[in-house]
């Protein structure tokens, strides 16, 4: 596979940007429509099928059903190009295949080990999951609500609801890259937090 020297710099959401799609250059505004509709075409996948263990080829999937409609050229394959976001260089493209192996390798590990009576270590291990699948990067774009959807596979595994962390408004974007930021630190308070507050809302 050929690598390129390539590098995308995210804006952010709020400036105004274009794509080009399936349906033509897009600006951000109508864009947000399809990527809601392409979340839902994701959990809904999730949702319909039991997924008992995350495997890069799930994941490949999943980023397939849920954005491929929009996006042909390149959703549904790890990235091949370096990106850099938030001020920070992801890792190398050639280096994705392996961190998402490892990845997926960890998780059934934690969740074995995980005591699942206590809802503070499942947050913690979901906002681990989240913030280590954001970090590694392995898409051209939408790593964030992939994230955000495969931890609705790890709750359903656990016998747990799925939850919504909001972040398609400008308030709950930046609650939620602040979380990420924190993260980055090893500060996963933030992020737990949100993980928190929608798993009780989900709980009811």
């Amino acid at each position: 596979m050929q690598y390129l020297n390539e590098k995308i710099v995210y804006q952010p959401k709020g400036a105004t940007c274009y794509k080009q799609t399936a349906f033509g250059i897009m600006p951000r505004t109508k864009l947000l429509q399809l990527e809601i509709e392409g979340t839902k075409k994701g959990l809904e996948f999730i949702a319909t099928h039991y997924l008992d263990q995350l495997t890069p080829q799930l994941i490949l999937r999943i980023h397939e059903l849920a954005f491929a409609w929009i996006f042909p050229d390149w959703a549904g394959k790890y990235r091949t190009i370096r990106v850099e976001y938030s001020g920070k260089e992801a890792p190398l493209p050639h280096l994705v295949p392996t961190l998402i192996a490892n990845l997926c390798a960890d998780l059934p590990e934690r969740l074995k080990h995980l005591d699942r009576d206590t809802v503070e270590k499942i947050i913690e291990l979901l906002a681990w999951f989240q913030h280590q699948f954001v970090w590694i990067h392995p898409f051209q774009d939408y790593n964030g609500r992939l994230a955000r959807m495969l931890t609705t596979t790890i709750l359903l595994q656990l016998g747990l609801p799925p939850i919504e962390i909001k972040a398609d408004t400008k308030e709950d974007r930046e609650n939620y890259l602040q979380a990420m930021y924190s993260a980055d630190e090893g500060d996963y308070s933030k992020l737990e937090k949100l993980i928190e507050q929608a798993l009780d809302e989900s709980l009811g």
